[in-house]
C-alpha cells in the first residue's frame, strides 16, 4: 500500500537516448554539435529554447534525441525540478533517456522527471506508461526522495473506505519494517489512557483510533545522538463531527491525514539516508465522525498533559489529535520536534495551497527549514506565534478552548493552542500544510502531495553535517 515501484527509472544506459536541456543563449553551440539531420530539423522546427519547449530530434533509426528549453536567466543551481516535471508523459511511451550535461543540476532534474511520472494506480491503470530516465551519477538521494513522495501521495490519494485508522497504522508499521525500525501500535484501553484527547476525537467512528509509533536509530547514532521527533495528524476522514462540514467542504477530506503522510515521507528520507540520529515518529490515526459516541460542542476533554479543553467546535479536531502526541514527544526531550497537519483553512487563505505555514518557538530552526526549502524547491513560509492572540483560547470552565471566539488569525490561534502542549526548552516547529495539488502541473499531478517533507529531511541533513553535541 505505501510504496509504488519507480518504473520511471531505468538502468540500461546503453540504449538511452540523449536528453538535452538548454537556455536560448546556449542553443547555437548545441545546434553546431548535432548531426546534420537533427540540426536541419531543429532549424526547420523553429525551436527557440523557450521554457518548457520540447523538440524531438530525428536520427537514422528514428529518434536521435530531444531538446528541452529552460527558463533564463537563472543559475544551474536555481533550475527547479519542475522544469523537467512533465517530460515523462511528453516524451514517447516506451523510450528511455539520459540527461546530457548542461547548464542545470541533473539531480533536481531527475527528481522533477520522476515526480511528474507519478500516477495513482490503485484502482485504475494509467492511460499510458511514462518514458523512463537513467538517473545521473550520485542520484541515490533522488531515488529515495521520489520513493518517499510516491508513498505519501499514495496514502493521501487512497479513498477513506480503503484507508482508515487501522490501515494508516499498518502503513507506518510497513515503513518501519522496511528500515528495521521498532514499531508500537496503541489501541483500546491503553490508547484511552495515554492519549485521552485523541481518543475522544476517534470515539464517534466505528473504526477505532490507533497511534502508531516508529523508533529508529541510524547506524552511526550512539546514545548521545540527537533525537528527532516527528508527529503527524492522521485524520483519515473528517466529517467535522457534530459541527458538520457542508458537503462541498467534505469533498477532499480523505486528505486530512496529509500531515501524517508528509511526516512519514520525511522519516523515510531520514532513514534511507542513514542519518546519525535517533528518530521517533508518532502518527495519530483517527476518523472524525458523527454518532451517539462522538464528542459534542461544549464537552470538556482531558489531555495527556493534564490540561482540560472545552470543545468550542468539533471540527477543530486535528489540534486535539496532535496535543497528546506533542506532549508525549516532549517527555523524551528531543533535540527537535516537528509536527505536520492539514490543520486550518486560514493558512490556505493566507498563503494558498503551495506554501505551508511554518510556526516555531526556535527562530534558528525556522530559518534552517526555510533555507532548506528554498534550496530544494519545497518552500515554507513563516507566520508568527503572536502571543496576544492566546487570550482568545480562554474558557470559563476549562484550561482552554479548542477555538477562538472569533474568526481572526485561525492558523495563528491553532498554532498557539498546540504551543500550550510543548515543554519548556524543546525546539518545536509546526507546519500547517494543504497536502493536495488542485490541478496537474509539471512534476505535481493533481491529487495528494507531500509538502514540506523534502525540506525537513534536507534541513536535518544539513544541520547534522555541522552538529555538535554541545548544541543540545
Amino acid at each position: 500500500m505505501i510504496t509504488q515501484t519507480l518504473p520511471v527509472f531505468a538502468d540500461e544506459a546503453d540504449a538511452a537516448l540523449p536528453l538535452y536541456a538548454v537556455r536560448s543563449g546556449a542553443l547555437a553551440a548545441l545546434r553546431a554539435a548535432l548531426p546534420a539531420p537533427a540540426r536541419h530539423y531543429l532549424d526547420a522546427s523553429g525551436f527557440a529554447a523557450k521554457a518548457q519547449e520540447l523538440c524531438l530530434l530525428p536520427g537514422e533509426s528514428g529518434l536521435h534525441g530531444a531538446i528541452l528549453g529552460l527558463d533564463a536567466p537563472v543559475s544551474a543551481e536555481d533550475t527547479p525540478p519542475w522544469a523537467f516535471g512533465d517530460l515523462a508523459f511528453r516524451l514517447p511511451e516506451g523510450t528511455t533517456w539520459r540527461l546530457v550535461a548542461g547548464d542545470y543540476d541533473p539531480r533536481p532534474a531527475a527528481l522533477g522527471f520522476a515526480l511528474g511520472a507519478y500516477r495513482f494506480t490503485a484502482f485504475k491503470p494509467p492511460a499510458r506508461e511514462p518514458a523512463r530516465l537513467v538517473p545521473p551519477m550520485g542520484a541515490e538521494t533522488v531515488r529515495q526522495a521520489a520513493a518517499a513522495v510516491y508513498m505519501a501521495r499514495d496514502l493521501v490519494n487512497m479513498p477513506a473506505n480503503h484507508l482508515g485508522p487501522a490501515e494508516l497504522a499498518e502503513a507506518v508499521a510497513d515503513l518501519g519494517k522496511t528500515f528495521g525500525a521498532a514499531i508500537e501500535i496503541i489501541a483500546g484501553d491503553v490508547l484511552e489512557t495515554r492519549y485521552p484527547a485523541l481518543a475522544a476525537v476517534g470515539r464517534g467512528s466505528a473504526r477505532a483510533p490507533r497511534v502508531a509509533i516508529l523508533r529508529w536509530a541510524g547506524s552511526g547514532a550512539g546514545d548521545g545522538a540527537p533525537l528527532i521527533a516527528l508527529c503527524g495528524k492522521g485524520v483519515c476522514f473528517d466529517s467535522g463531527g457534530y459541527d458538520l462540514k457542508p458537503s462541498s467542504a467534505m469533498q477532499r477530506m480523505k486528505k486530512d491525514m496529509g500531515g501524517a503522510a508528509a511526516m512519514m515521507a520525511a522519516a523515510r528520507m531520514i532513514m534511507a539516508a542513514d542519518l546519525p540520529v535517533r528518530l521517533a515518529l508518532r502518527i495519530g490515526c483517527v476518523e472524525n465522525s458523527v454518532s451517539g459516541h462522538a464528542m459534542r460542542p461544549l464537552d470538556v476533554l482531558a489531555t495527556r498533559k493534564g490540561l482540560t479543553v472545552e470543545i468550542g467546535n468539533t471540527d477543530a479536531e486535528g489540534r486535539l489529535v496532535l496535543a497528546d502526541l506533542l506532549a508525549e514527544s516532549c517527555e523524551e526531550k528531543p533535540a527537535l520536534l516537528i509536527d505536520g497537519a492539514t490543520l486550518t483553512g486560514a493558512a490556505r487563505a493566507a498563503l494558498g495551497p503551495d506554501l505551508p505555514a511554518l510556526f516555531s518557538n526556535d527562530q534558528i530552526w525556522a530559518e534552517r527549514l526555510i533555507a532548506a526549502g528554498k534550496t530544494c524547491h519545497d518552500p515554507l513560509w513563516q507566520l508568527p506565534l503572536w502571543p496576544d492572540y492566546g487570550a482568545w483560547l480562554r474558557s470559563h470552565i476549562a484550561d482552554l478552548n479548542n477555538i477562538a471566539g472569533n474568526t481572526h488569525g485561525g492558523a495563528v490561534v491553532a498554532a498557539l493552542f498546540l504551543e500550550r502542549f510543548i515543554a519548556t526548552r524543546v525546539s518545536w516547529v509546526h507546519i500547517d500544510l494543504y497536502a493536495w495539488n488542485d490541478q496537474t502541473r509539471p512534476g505535481r499531478p493533481e491529487g495528494g502531495e507531500a509538502y514540506a517533507a523534502r525540506a525537513i529531511a534536507a534541513a536535518i541533513g544539513t544541520w547534522l553535517s555541522s552538529w555538535d553535541a554541545r548544541e543540545q
